[in-house]
């Protein structure tokens, strides 16, 4: 299937946005065998070990923002893992308590299709997609969201092996009625905490580029590819790069 804009190339060892090619649609099968257990495997261990060290500064995370707004501490909404199997998904709560999705529905539909051509950062001069004003988000909320805190507890999706540390996102189950068949290529491997698209633009990057680094992640999986983006998202982190 040819597409006909800027496809995710590597280049120099190191990865682009700028070469265009065919689509080469996903191919799992390095994940079968010995490989794949050693993902999961090495996803269990990190996991926990993650879990036991941040476990101090999720629950500073957990009694801020009980004690600032009203609701739980934690968002549980339902997103779509491989193959499309729903999961409940978990993040600290970022919004405000009931909030309606309407204005993120619409959003995404808008980003999918094309048809917005997003909002310019005026400190880096990026072009973002993503929403950067959500009036849903609450004050604690907007400091989680820049720095990923608000992640933190998808570290027990991964070791209820429903999420691994690096691959895809997984979208939410409405996002997938604005997907081109194409698009579907992305959920042929386990969503992720991080993944390419985080390391290589995050909100800077449009839904096909973005498509095509999933694609790109699982067509060109290795142990050692998945050590690469888990350092690379360090200073992405800590900068609260694309974040919002």
């Amino acid at each position: 299937m040819k597409e006909d804009a800027a496809a995710f190339a590597v280049v120099d060892g190191e990865f682009s946005v700028n070469a265009p090619k065919l689509f080469i649609p996903a191919d799992t099968t390095r994940y079968l065998g010995v490989q794949g257990r050693l993902k999961r495997a090495f996803d269990l261990v990190v996991a926990s070990l993650m879990l036991i060290v941040v476990s101090p500064v999720m629950l500073v995370i957990a009694l801020w923002i009980k004690k600032t707004s009203s609701g739980p501490v934690l968002f549980a909404q339902e997103r779509l893992g491989k193959d499309g199997k729903p999961f409940k998904f978990y993040k600290f709560r970022s919004m405000e308590h009931n909030s309606d999705d309407a204005i993120h529905r619409q959003f995404v539909s808008m980003f999918i299709g094309g048809d917005d051509d997003g909002c310019l950062d005026t400190n880096s001069g990026d072009q973002l997609y993503k929403m950067k004003c959500d009036p849903r988000v609450t004050r604690i909320g907007t400091v989680l969201r820049r720095s990923s805190l608000d992640e933190l507890p998808q570290l027990f999706n991964i070791i209820m092996g429903e999420m691994s540390l690096v691959g895809p996102r997984p979208p939410i189950a409405y996002e997938i009625e604005n997907y081109q068949p194409w698009h579907m290529e992305r959920l042929k491997a386990v969503p992720g905490l991080t993944g390419l698209w985080q390391v290589s633009g995050r909100s800077t990057v449009s839904f096909e580029e973005m498509v095509r680094l999933d694609v790109r992640y699982i067509n060109n999986w290795s142990p050692w590819l998945d050590f690469k983006i888990l350092l690379k998202t360090i200073p992405v982190v800590l900068q609260g790069t694309g974040g919002y």
